[in-house]
């Protein structure tokens, strides 16, 4: 008997990616990536001339077809398998990913009456130009006392559903009035293949306000954020919402010829890209949290009982796995941080010194900055470059690095950094565990947690905790391929649960971090002073960042 397989497809920030893999023992078998062609688009629509404002992120929905186009088939042909032994598919994304459609499901930016108005595209999810919004959003929904928003850490994001659509209504109200629907790009996705239009809990629990419970805010609450807001929910979105890693549907004809599989193929509802890696990981258990660290950070973790956590992203049940409550919270800015550093501050000299070697620019710095002591640089940063997801969940903070001298190194400066998302990672812990979410194991997933030993040590120094690594540098696209085997099921040579399948297909490395004492002591002094500068600069008591903000949109506004 041929062994089966199934593929799961990683939509992330930039590209996409997807992974084949054997059900039986969840060996990955093949993997490919594709580039989004028109990236992020933070500056100018693809026309060249239409320019975006501050804190805009979009992207074009024509790229992720492309990208399945791509990397379907080539797992297809690495592998050498055949199309019949494939028997599921999976798919997680970025969330809140956005975007407008009319009644077929065509995006309206690919119509030419909308082709140069950027409220038609894609809002990838770190568009943070829906503050405003969400500000009001959030002072409403708390006048009103609203049951959902303390599962939402007591406030709503400006990466969420609600306040996107907000700013589209407030700035481009014929776009809003054209759209059939807003849907999650990962639901957008499934619909091109199966047909379905429907969306994932996943998604609609932590970034559309959605509770197994309670349903949708109600129509009163809509209409006070707006009058034409009133019946959005039955006018504007999907009408069902179905558990992430069920069997949502299976490939249309159209679909399965344009992928290179068989028509009927079944499909798996998607998750959100860091949350389909618990599965994984193998974490089907309450009590371990895992931080998928990426050019932002998720840490999740799940519970048997709803807990109300401050600042927290959500907590959603069967958010993840059926029968458990999923908790989210996160940094928006890590990965993209460290990028940021060598694009803008690193000397020419040491890029020269680091092609020399023949060593990566990142890998370089590391060997320089883990020559350093715990504290010995005299840094302290906030990790705020791309705003606070939490605990503070405010998108208009910013960073910051205190303690330069003309002494001061770009090693120094890059290691600060390091150590400033550790002790943001410690913050949540610590707002887990007084809320009481207990966090009894700590895992990571990632390309930077599989190639980044020094960070790592940091963040097992800061935490004070062992740190376990997941096997798989695709935990996302594993998760996903996991789903799409239960999607199959068992009687096709799947899994009947997810439970089942995480634990056949997945795993963790059998190397893992301990805490250095020493660095312990010397990193519990530091996170003292971190967090005296979180809440100076973090809870109003000095808004300077806000205003520096708001001075820098007039400048930029007169200069228009």
């Amino acid at each position: 008997m041929s062994s089966k397989y199934s593929i799961g497809i990683d939509f992330g920030t930039l590209s996409a990616r997807a992974v084949l893999v054997e059900i039986a023992a969840g060996r990955e078998i093949a993997s490919a990536v594709k580039d989004y062609t028109h990236g992020v688009m933070d500056e100018f629509l693809p026309d060249g001339k239409t320019k975006l404002g501050p804190d805009w992120a979009l992207q074009h929905p024509e790229d992720y077809l492309e990208a399945l186009r791509a990397v379907i088939p080539a797992v297809i042909k690495e592998a050498g398998v055949n199309a019949n032994d494939i028997i599921g598919l999976g798919f997680d994304f970025t969330s809140c990913t956005i975007l407008p459609v009319d009644k077929t499901g065509r995006p309206l930016c690919l119509d030419e009456k909308f082709r140069s108005n950027p409220h038609s595209y894609v809002k990838l999810w770190k568009h943070h130009a829906a503050q405003k919004q969400a500000n009001r959003l959030n002072e409403i929904t708390a006048s009103r006392g609203e049951e959902f928003l303390s599962r939402y850490g007591s406030g709503i994001s400006s990466e969420w559903m609600v306040p996107k659509v907000m700013q589209i209504l407030d700035e481009a109200f014929e776009v809003y009035q054209a759209a059939d629907r807003f849907v999650e790009a990962a639901d957008w996705i499934t619909e091109q293949l199966t047909g379905e239009k429907k969306s994932n809990s996943c998604a609609a629990g932590f970034k559309a306000l959605w509770s197994k419970k309670y349903g949708y805010p109600s129509r009163d609450f809509y209409r006070q954020l707006d009058p034409r807001l009133e019946n959005f929910v039955e006018e504007k979105l999907n009408k069902e919402v179905v558990t992430s890693g069920s069997r949502v549907g299976v490939l249309t004809e159209k679909a399965a010829g344009m992928l290179g599989l068989n028509p009927g193929t079944p499909v798996a509802a998607p998750f959100i890209d860091a949350h389909a890696s618990l599965p994984g990981v193998g974490i089907t258990e309450p009590g371990k949290m895992l931080m998928i660290i990426g050019t932002s950070t998720c840490h999740i973790v799940m519970d048997r009982e709803e807990k109300m956590v401050p600042g927290i992203s959500g907590v959603v049940e069967d958010g993840i796995l059926a029968g458990l409550y999923a908790y989210e919270a996160g940094q928006a800015c890590v990965g993209d941080h460290f990028e940021w550093f060598i694009e803008n501050s690193l000397p020419a000299a040491y890029a020269k010194e680091a092609e020399e070697k023949g060593m990566n620019i990142h890998a370089y710095l590391r060997q320089k900055a883990s020559k350093l002591k715990a504290g010995e640089s005299g840094l302290l940063a906030l990790d705020w470059w791309n705003g606070n997801r939490s605990v503070l969940n405010d998108a208009d903070l910013t960073g910051l690095m205190l303690g330069y001298t003309l002494l001061t190194k770009p090693e120094e400066v890059y290691r600060a950094l390091i150590e400033a998302t550790a002790f943001g990672t410690r913050m949540i812990i610590e707002a887990y565990q007084d809320a009481g979410v207990p966090i009894r194991e700590l895992y990571a997933a990632g390309g930077i947690a599989k190639k980044d030993e020094m960070m790592m040590q940091i963040y097992s120094d800061v935490t004070n905790r062992e740190i376990r690594i997941a096997a798989s540098a695709q935990t996302s696209a594993l998760g996903s391929a996991v789903c799409g085997a239960v999607a199959a099921g068992k009687r096709n040579g799947g899994y009947d649960t997810i439970f089942q399948a995480a634990r056949a297909m997945t795993g963790v490395e059998e190397g893992y971090y301990k805490p250095i004492p020493e660095n312990v002591a010397a990193y519990d002094k530091l996170y003292a002073e971190y967090k005296r500068l979180h809440d100076y600069f973090g809870r109003s008591k000095n808004d300077v960042m806000k205003r520096l903000k708001k001075i820098r949109e007039m400048a930029m506004k007169s200069g228009n």
